[in-house]
């Protein structure tokens, strides 16, 4: 009988890395469903380029390391470090957005340090981030949900303003953005950073029809389906459950205390909650085996850490979301959490720090 050693991530459940990997990404499936019932088409051609893009790059470099390509590819965790790539990029971004960001995802985020297992941080937010801060413009260009769209886009309308930056019919993704009463619509997070700027009020920012009647049209909907599949994944205990709530907890408790001190300077605690990346990065991104804590105490720490940046980033940052930097400023202090928060060895007294 052979003995093989792998690499983390490990699991105790008896479930392969693959098999994990594969549940997470159809546990996305009704977040995926949600945006692309308000934002259209161009969501899957965004997950389906980042995808193919991240798999033939992971690929690529395992064949040049003489490593079996096919038990790597196998493995589904480049499929799924393109698909949380595709999912964060706007749906009528430019299709070399998508490429840059699964190619830097895998080539630098992952294989530079070693491989899976090695990485120091979570591959597709570093993919995120350098895209962000380096195509500020075409990473902030969401298109209003489908109902307040001017110009309907077909599935053949999205084929070509993701390949050429024009509609069929010659519109530009900046007049796609216009709504039916010629307003450029924001999301919503976007929309209140604006709006304090300008010098309103978070009571006038909520007015903005991006917001309907809940915390954000759309935005809502596809937090609660990325809820549910996040739920799914704490049944299967696919995940632990320690980040995702101290995440979100400490998130409510700080825009609770945020709200309460100044309600007209921040958003509210709903808005938080329901809006941007919050649920994808609690369940789906915050929770990566391989850059989170590893410790029990550790996770609670780790999660803690990253709800409150998201808030801070938020209400005095420059960005309107956060989750990423969040996530990536989190994981460069995972070796210390787990340091300070490793259980000690039964038999042996504990450690002075």
């Amino acid at each position: 009988m052979a003995f093989f050693i792998a690499s983390s991530p490990h699991s105790h459940n008896r479930k392969s890395t693959s098999d994990i990997m594969m549940m997470v990404i159809l546990c996305t499936l009704p977040g995926i469903a949600a945006l692309c019932y308000f934002f259209g088409w161009g969501v899957l051609l965004q997950i389906t380029i980042a995808s193919v893009t991240a798999m033939l790059a992971e690929a690529a470099i395992v064949a040049m390391r003489k490593r079996p390509v096919k038990r790597y590819l196998q493995d589904n965790t480049a499929l799924l470090t393109g698909l949380l790539i595709g999912i964060a990029v706007p749906p009528f971004a430019p299709w070399w957005i998508a490429v840059i960001g699964a190619l830097f995802a895998i080539v630098i985020a992952k294989h530079l340090y070693g491989g899976l297992g090695q990485n120091l941080f979570n591959p597709a937010m570093v993919a995120y981030v350098v895209l962000l801060i380096s195509f500020p413009v075409q990473m902030t260009t969401w298109l209003p949900p489908s109902s307040l769209i001017a110009q309907p886009l077909g599935f053949m309308d999205s084929v070509s303003t993701l390949l050429t930056g024009l509609s069929t019919d010659g519109f530009s993704v900046d007049q796609l953005r216009h709504t039916v009463d010629g307003m450029t619509m924001a999301t919503p997070l976007d929309t209140v950073k604006t709006a304090l700027l300008a010098g309103k009020t978070a009571s006038e920012a909520v007015q903005d029809p991006v917001f309907g009647t809940f915390v954000g049209l759309g935005w809502g909907w596809v937090n609660l389906a990325f809820l549910a599949g996040g739920l799914v994944l704490l049944k299967q205990r696919v995940i632990q459950w320690q980040i995702p709530v101290a995440m979100l907890v400490t998130l409510f408790v700080f825009s609770v205390f945020g709200y309460a001190i100044s309600p007209d300077a921040v958003a509210t605690p709903l808005i938080h909650l329901f809006s941007g990346a919050t649920m994808l990065g609690a369940f789906f991104i915050a929770t990566d085996p391989v850059s989170a804590s590893t410790t029990t105490k550790g996770r609670l720490v780790f999660g803690a850490m990253i709800g409150m940046l998201i808030y801070l980033i938020r209400t005095f940052g420059g960005f309107p979301d956060g989750v990423a930097f969040a996530v990536l400023i989190a994981n460069m202090c995972v070796p210390l959490i787990d340091y300070y928060t490793k259980p000690t060895t039964y038999g042996h007294k504990k450690e002075s720090k």
